[in-house]
C-alpha cells in the first residue's frame, strides 16, 4: 500500500499463459476459506486471474483493522497493483459481499484506472440508512466482535441473547470481558451525521458496469435497488448508465438460497449466480458480444418465479393506498384493526402502551450474521402493545412490485418514540409471515441531520420506510400492517425519555401511551406498489 503496509493475496491463475483479466476480492473474513479456494478455481478455469486479498489486520495482513477507515485507499492500491502484474491484462473487475461489497463502491469513489467493472453483492448503506436511530444497532457488536482480532472471533462462546438486553448501549461490549473500541467509537456522543466510509451521496461520480445483487430479505436489502437506481439516473456516462444490472432473489444476506429458516422457496430459487456473474464480466473485461441480459433487472416474485423488468422502480405499477380503521381498538391481532381501500368517514383512535423494557420482539436467530427472515408473527401479535390492521381474504392474487411506505398519525406524551411498521403475508391457517418493515425514530422524523422535539399532545405525521418487495399474495391469504413502538434486538430500545441514546440506562426508561390517529382527517395508510390485482 501507499503507506508501506503490505497486504497478503492469493493468485489463482488459468492454465493457458496470460495476461489475463483480474477479478479481485477483499474480505475481511479471511482469504484462505475453502469458498474463496473454490471460487478461485471457478474464476482460473474461467480465464481470469483471480487475486483474493485479506483487507489491512485481517488475516496474514500487515496494519490494524479500522472498519472502511482506508478501504478506498488500499483498494486503489490493490487494483492498480494488480493491473501491473505480468499475469494481467490491465482489466481488473472486482467482486464480493457485504464488506466487500461496500468496499469497492469505496474504492471506485477513488477512481483507480483500470477498474473497468464491479459485481456488488447485499452492501451495506449510507451511515442511518438502513438503521436511522441514531445508535448501533445491539446486533452490530456482534459483527463488531467477529472480526476484532485478526482471525474471526467463535460467536457461538458468547450469549447473545444476554448481551442485547445490556444498558446502557455504550458499555454492552463489557458484557463480552473486555472494551472494544470500535464499538465505543460507534457510541461516541454528538449528533449522528453522514459517514466518512458513505458512497452514495457520491455515487454520480461513477462512470462503471455494476451488477448489483441482493435478496428480499437481506437485512441490508434497501441498498441494492437504491445504488441500481443511483447509477441509472446519476452515473457519469451513459454507457454506465445504460450498464446496470439488477438482480434480486428470494434470498437473505446469503444469496443464492432456496430456503431461509422454515420458509422453502423452492427449487426456482437456485440460479447458476456464477455463470450469470460471469457472462457480466465477459462482457466488460473481455469484449464478449453480451452480458447475457435481455432486461437490466431481473427478479423473484415470491409466489411466482423470476421476471424481467425494464427497470426498478418497475414502470406499470401503481401506488395504492390501504388506510387503517377500527371501531373497538387495533390492539393485538385479537381487535378488530382493519385495512381498507377506502378512506373512513369518521376519525378513529386506537392506542398501546409502549414500555422500552419489556419491547415487541423481533424474530431472528442471534447471529448477525442473518437479521430476521420470513417469520411467523402470529404468536407475536397476541400482545396488546402493537397494533394489528389486517384486509378482508383476497379473492384473486395481488401481485405486489417495488417500494413500501406507510403514512401514520402518531401521538405521544413520550419525549422520544419509535414507530415499526411490519407488512405481513396472513396465510388461511394463520401463520403471519413478515415480509418486510421498517421504521421511524421521532426525534429524526425530519432527518438524521434535524433532531425535533416530540409536540405533546399533537399527532405527528410520520412517513415509514417499508424498503421494497417483489411478492404475489395468492387467493384466500391477506395482507396486514403492524404497528409498533419496538423490534428488538432489531434495532436498539428507545427508552423514550429524550436523553442520549447510547447512555440512558434502564432507571431512565418512560413507558408511555402512543394513540395513533386515522380517519379523514388523519389518513394513517400503507401504500403498495401493485403490479397486478385488485386491493
Amino acid at each position: 500500500m501507499r503507506d508501506g503496509v503490505r497486504l497478503a493475496a492469493d493468485i489463482y491463475l488459468p492454465k493457458a499463459a496470460g495476461p489475463h483479466p483480474v477479478v479481485l476480492v477483499r474480505t475481511p473474513y479471511l482469504r484462505t476459506t475453502a469458498e474463496l479456494a473454490k471460487s478461485g478455481a471457478f474464476w482460473a478455469e474461467s480465464g481470469y486471474a483471480m487475486v483474493a486479498v485479506d483487507v489491512r489486520g485481517r488475516g496474514d495482513s500487515e496494519g490494524v483493522f479500522q472498519p472502511y477507515r482506508t478501504e478506498g485507499e488500499d483498494g486503489y492500491d490493490t487494483i492498480e497493483w494488480c493491473a501491473a502484474q505480468p499475469f494481467s491484462n490491465g482489466r481488473v473487475g472486482t467482486l464480493g459481499a457485504s464488506y466487500s461489497g461496500k468496499i469497492q463502491w469505496q474504492a471506485a469513489l477513488c477512481q483507480p484506472p483500470h477498474l473497468t467493472a464491479m459485481i456488488s453483492v447485499v452492501p451495506p448503506s449510507d451511515a442511518h440508512v438502513e438503521s436511522p436511530t441514531g445508535a448501533p444497532s445491539p446486533m452490530g457488536l456482534c459483527w463488531v466482535h467477529l472480526v476484532s482480532g485478526r482471525l474471526t472471533q467463535n460467536l457461538e462462546l458468547v450469549d447473545w441473547e444476554k448481551v442485547y438486553q445490556h444498558l446502557p448501549l455504550v458499555s454492552m461490549d463489557q458484557e463480552l470481558g473486555s472494551v472494544n473500541q470500535r464499538w465505543q467509537a460507534s457510541c461516541a456522543p454528538g449528533a449522528p451525521g453522514p459517514s466518512a466510509s458513505d458512497y452514495q451521496r457520491r455515487i454520480g461520480e461513477l462512470d462503471l458496469p455494476v451488477l448489483h445483487v441482493s435478496g428480499w430479505y437481506d437485512d441490508e436489502q434497501i441498498g441494492t435497488p437504491l445504488n441500481y437506481r443511483l447509477m441509472r439516473e446519476r452515473a457519469a456516462s451513459e454507457r454506465a448508465r445504460a450498464s446496470q444490472r439488477l438482480l434480486m432473489g428470494p434470498w437473505g444476506h446469503r444469496v443464492n438460497q432456496r430456503q431461509l429458516g422454515e420458509r422453502d422457496f423452492g427449487a426456482d430459487a437456485v440460479i447458476d449466480l456464477d455463470g450469470t456473474m460471469r457472462a457480466f464480466f465477459d462482457h466488460h473485461l473481455k469484449g464478449a458480444a453480451t452480458d447475457g441480459w435481455q432486461e437490466p433487472v431481473r427478479i423473484f416474485v415470491i409466489g411466482q418465479g423470476w421476471r424481467q423488468l425494464s427497470d426498478w422502480p418497475p414502470t406499470g405499477c401503481e401506488s395504492r393506498p390501504l388506510y387503517l380503521t377500527s371501531l373497538a381498538g387495533a390492539a393485538s391481532r385479537f381487535g378488530d384493526g382493519r385495512l381498507s381501500a377506502d378512506l373512513p368517514a369518521k376519525p378513529g383512535l386506537d392506542r398501546y402502551i409502549s414500555d422500552p423494557l419489556d419491547p415487541v420482539p423481533f424474530l431472528t436467530e442471534p447471529l448477525s450474521h442473518q437479521i430476521g427472515g420470513a417469520d411467523d408473527y402470529a404468536d407475536v401479535e397476541r400482545r396488546r402493545d402493537l397494533l394489528v390492521y389486517t384486509t378482508a381474504p383476497l379473492t384473486a392474487p395481488l401481485e405486489l412490485i417495488g417500494p413500501v411506505q406507510a403514512v401514520v398519525y402518531v401521538e405521544t406524551a413520550a419525549k422520544d418514540l419509535d414507530v415499526m411498521a411490519k407488512l405481513l403475508d396472513v396465510f388461511p391457517d394463520g401463520r403471519a409471515e413478515r415480509v418486510v418493515d421498517g421504521m421511524v425514530r421521532c426525534r429524526f422524523r425530519a432527518g438524521m441531520g434535524r433532531p425535533l422535539p416530540v409536540p405533546a399532545g399533537e399527532a405527528m405525521e410520520l412517513t415509514i420506510d417499508l424498503w421494497n418487495v417483489g411478492r404475489s399474495f395468492a387467493a384466500g391469504h391477506a395482507i396486514r400492517l403492524e404497528i409498533a413502538s419496538s423490534a428488538f434486538p432489531k434495532y436498539p430500545r428507545n427508552l423514550q425519555s429524550g436523553g442520549d441514546l447510547c447512555r440512558e440506562e434502564a432507571k431512565d426508561a418512560a413507558a408511555a401511551e402512543v394513540r395513533l390517529h386515522h380517519g379523514p382527517a388523519h389518513p394513517s395508510r400503507l401504500v403498495l406498489p401493485v403490479a397486478s390485482g385488485r386491493l
